[in-house]
C-alpha cells in the first residue's frame, strides 16, 4: 500500500520549474517507488547488464516518454552531462527524473554541475505523519500563518514513542507487522556496509568495520556537537584502531555520499552586540533507528535511560521537522552563543520568517526550561536584530496534550504534528 510523501510536493513544484530533478537519499526510503508516480517512461540502473548498455550508448537512456525516470542513476555518472546536453539542446520542463543512493563513485566523471537545469530535491525516510503515526492536528503552515493551537488530547505513550524510534522511517518497516519491524530495519542496516561486489574501487576499498564504527560513535554522541576529534578518539577507544583525521574525513564523505549522516549547522541570525554565535554542526542521522540499530538496542534499552532516550528523540525530531520544513520551502537550523543560550531547532522559510523549537521528552520542569530559552532568544533577537519576531515559539514533547500557554509560546507533542 502506497503512503502519500511530503517530497511529492516539491518535486511536483521542480517539475514545473526545472528541466530536470535528482532525487537524493539513503536506499530503501522509497525513491523509486515515489518517482514512479510521475514518470511516462522509467529506465532502472540497476542491473549489470542496464549498467553496461548504458556505459555503451548512453544517449539510448534518454528515449522514452518524459518525464523520463533514470533510477540509480549515479551507476553510470557520465550520464549527468548526457542530461545536461540534451538539455541544452532542447529544454523541456519536466524532461527527466534521476534518482540516486549515493553521490556519483566517481565524482570526476561529472564535469558540469547542471545549474539551471538539474534541480536537486533531498528524501527523507517517513516521518511520522507520513506513516500515520501523527494526527496532523498541529500544522507548522498554519503556525506561520499566525493560526493557534487548539488544546487537545494525545494517546501517545513513551513505550511507543521508544518502539518508532527503533523502527524508524523506512517504508517496508512501517508497513510491517510490529513484531518485526524493527527486525527488518536492523537487516537494513546489516547490508548497508557490503562493498566487496562493488565495481568501483572506491567502495571497494571501504572497510565496513570501519563505516560500523563511525556510525556507532554518531550514535553515541547523537544530538550532540561533538567535534572531529572526539569522535575520531570515541573509534579508537572502541575499536581499537587508530583512525586519522584524514581517514575520517575520507570516511565520513563515504558515509554522507550514502545519506546515512546528516549534521545541522548552525543558524546564524545578524546580532549587533558582542554576542558570539557558535558554528558547530550538531550530529544526526538521517533516521534514529541507524544508531538504535548500531549499537543494538531496542525500546527497553532506550526506556530505561532517559537521558540516551531523549538524545535519541531529539534526532527523531529533527528528522520530521526537516521532512516537514522542505515541503513549506525551508531548513532547519540550531542556535547556540558564547552566552550559553540554545535552541534545538529554528525553522526558517525563504520568505524569511521563522520558528524556534525546543525538543523536550515532556515533564513540566522540562517544558518551563525550554520556554525560559525560547523567551530568551525572542528577546535577544527582538532587541539586538534585523530578524523579523519570530511566527511562533514551540516546545516540541514525546508525549502529552497539545496546548497554548499564557506566554503564547505552544506545547505540542510530535505525534500530533504535520507541515
Amino acid at each position: 500500500m502506497y503512503r502519500w510523501r511530503y517530497v511529492e510536493i516539491e518535486l511536483e513544484r521542480k517539475l514545473r520549474s526545472s528541466g530536470a530533478v535528482l532525487v537524493a537519499g539513503a536506499k530503501f526510503i522509497g525513491k523509486t517507488t515515489t518517482c514512479m508516480r510521475f514518470q511516462k517512461s522509467f529506465i532502472k540502473l540497476d542491473r549489470k547488464s542496464a549498467i553496461d548498455l548504458a556505459r555503451l550508448d548512453p544517449e539510448s537512456v534518454l528515449k522514452g516518454g518524459h518525464p523520463r525516470l533514470i533510477d540509480e542513476w549515479q551507476s553510470v555518472p557520465e550520464l549527468w552531462d548526457v542530461v545536461k546536453r540534451d538539455l541544452d539542446d532542447e529544454y523541456i520542463f519536466g524532461k527527466y527524473l534521476l534518482t540516486g543512493s549515493s553521490t556519483p563513485v566517481d565524482k570526476t566523471d561529472i564535469f558540469h554541475n547542471g545549474a539551471g537545469r538539474i534541480s536537486m530535491v533531498r528524501m527523507r525516510p517517513m516521518s511520522l505523519f507520513e506513516s500515520g503515526d501523527s494526527s496532523g492536528t498541529v500544522s507548522l503552515s498554519t503556525l506561520f500563518d499566525g493560526g493557534k493551537v487548539t488544546t487537545a488530547h494525545n494517546d501517545m505513550r513513551i513505550e511507543r514513542m521508544a518502539f518508532l524510534i527503533c523502527r524508524g522511517g523506512w517504508p517496508v518497516s512501517v508497513i510491517a507487522d510490529e513484531d518485526i519491524a524493527i527486525d527488518i530495519t536492523r537487516n537494513y542496516y546489516d547490508g548497508l556496509f557490503l562493498f566487496e561486489n562493488s565495481r568501483n574501487g572506491f567502495w571497494r576499498n571501504k572497510k565496513p568495520d570501519v563505516m560500523r564504527a563511525i556510525v556507532r560513535s554518531y550514535a553515541r554522541n547523537i544530538s550532540s556537537e561533538a567535534t572531529k576529534s572526539r569522535i575520531i578518539e570515541d573509534v579508537r577507544q572502541n575499536v581499537e584502531r587508530s583512525l586519522d583525521p584524514k581517514t575520517f574525513d575520507d570516511y565520513k564523505e563515504a558515509l554522507d555520499d550514502l545519506f546515512l549522516l546528516e549534521d545541522m549547522e548552525a543558524w546564524c541570525p545578524s546580532i549587533r552586540s558582542k554576542t558570539s554565535i557558535r558554528s558547530s554542526p550538531v550530529r544526526h542521522l538521517a533516521d534514529p533507528s541507524l544508531g538504535a540499530a548500531a549499537l543494538a538496542v531496542g525500546k527497553k534499552d532506550l526506556l530505561s535511560d532517559m537521558e540516551t532516550f531523549g538524545l535519541f528523540f531529539e534526532d527523531l525530531a529533527v528528522r520530521d521537522l526537516r521532512v516537514y520544513a522542505a515541503a513549506l520551502g525551508g531548513e532547519v537550523r540550531h542556535y547556540r552563543d558564547n552566552t550559553g543560550l540554545e535552541v534545538d531547532a529554528v525553522i526558517h522559510l525563504k520568505d524569511g520568517r521563522w520558528g524556534a523549537i525546543e525538543i523536550k521528552t515532556g515533564g513540566s520542569e522540562n517544558v518551563e526550561k525550554a520556554c525560559a530559552s525560547l523567551q530568551r532568544l525572542s528577546a535577544k533577537l527582538e532587541a539586538k536584530s534585523d530578524e523579523r519576531k519570530a511566527s511562533f515559539l514551540m516546545v516540541l514533547t514525546a508525549v502529552g496534550d497539545s496546548y497554548t500557554r499564557a506566554d503564547g509560546i505552544h506545547v505540542v507533542p510530535l505525534s500530533a504534528l504535520k507541515a
